[in-house]
């Protein structure tokens, strides 16, 4: 038979057990939800923690850090376009709230996406595929403001929406290339269009300034030569008295034939000239000229 000390000293062993046994840990940022006969009790901080034995019970735990939920969401828009919409929705649990967030939601992801799809059908249809694009950032925000109101009293914080893109259908996506790129080449063609415009009247005001460059040229060249025959024709009558003027150009034109001839003649690519006169008919073409050039006076008088 056991003795009365060996029973105490078994009672105090077992006490001491359970007491040591109910010690328990909770990690940064998380806490563990504490029972009492399946009543929630509290939520035990993180570190060192202890339960009262055979009364008390770990629960759960739940985790205080930012999560992130991923969906896909599709619908369509007001010009009959259908869209898929990425959203990523970021939120946590509030510290004060563990109660709510571990009672009232058996699956909070589920919840969160249903808040979501609401958000977006009452949106979406009523915008067109450009202004979906356009208003990215609105409809992140209207999806935020409605999950922060619902999800307040299930003891969630929603830290953060993204849409991160907008996917039409690859038909619609297509022709919306097709758009873009045809406007580019439009763009594209005016400005080419506009560039060889630019070139056309540039040269045309450089070909009207060189044909006018080139026109004050030949004329100042018949100046200069009408001045040099002048002074020629005079030089010569000082020196060679009682010739006339016809006289001179005579000899001036026939001393102009014979260079031109000299200089046709000297060319590399000439081997033989054909004279369709003989050199006695000289003066015969100097006088054919010098007729000419009367003749072209009086019609200008």
């Amino acid at each position: 038979m056991l003795s009365f000390e060996t029973i105490l000293w078994a009672v105090l062993a077992f006490a001491a057990l359970l007491v040591i046994t109910n010690f328990f840990t909770v990690d940064t940022a998380q806490v563990s939800v504490i029972t009492r006969f399946g009543k929630f009790l509290r939520a035990a901080e993180p570190g060192l923690n202890w339960k009262v034995p055979l009364i008390d019970a770990v629960a759960g735990k739940v985790s205080l850090r930012v999560n992130q939920i991923a969906l896909t969401m599709e619908t369509k828009t007001k010009d009959n376009v259908f869209v898929t919409i990425p959203i990523s929705v970021q939120c946590r649990v509030r510290a004060e709230s563990v109660y709510d967030a571990y009672y009232k939601l058996s699956n909070p992801a589920e919840q969160i996406k249903a808040y979501v799809e609401q958000v977006i059908l009452g949106h979406v249809p009523s915008m067109t595929l450009d202004e979906v694009f356009a208003s990215q950032a609105g409809i992140a925000a209207a999806v935020k403001q409605e999950l922060d109101a619902d999800m307040t009293g299930f003891g969630y914080e929603i830290v953060n929406v993204l849409v991160t893109d907008i996917v039409p259908d690859a038909k619609v996506k297509s022709a919306m290339n097709d758009i873009n790129a045809a406007q580019r080449e439009q763009v594209a063609a005016n400005a080419r269009g506009e560039a060889e415009k630019i070139l056309v009247v540039k040269k045309a005001e450089a070909e009207a300034e060189s044909k006018a460059l080139q026109g004050q040229g030949i004329a100042n060249q018949r100046k200069a030569i009408i001045e040099g025959l002048q002074s020629s024709i005079e030089q010569f009558q000082r020196v060679v008295g009682g010739t006339s003027t016809s006289d001179v150009m005579q000899l001036v034109l026939v001393t102009q034939y014979f260079d031109t001839l000299k200089s046709i003649g000297d060319s590399d690519k000439t081997n033989t000239l054909f004279l369709s006169h003989a050199p006695g008919a000289v003066k015969d073409i100097s006088d054919q000229i010098l007729q000419s050039m009367l003749v072209a006076g009086r019609a200008k008088a």
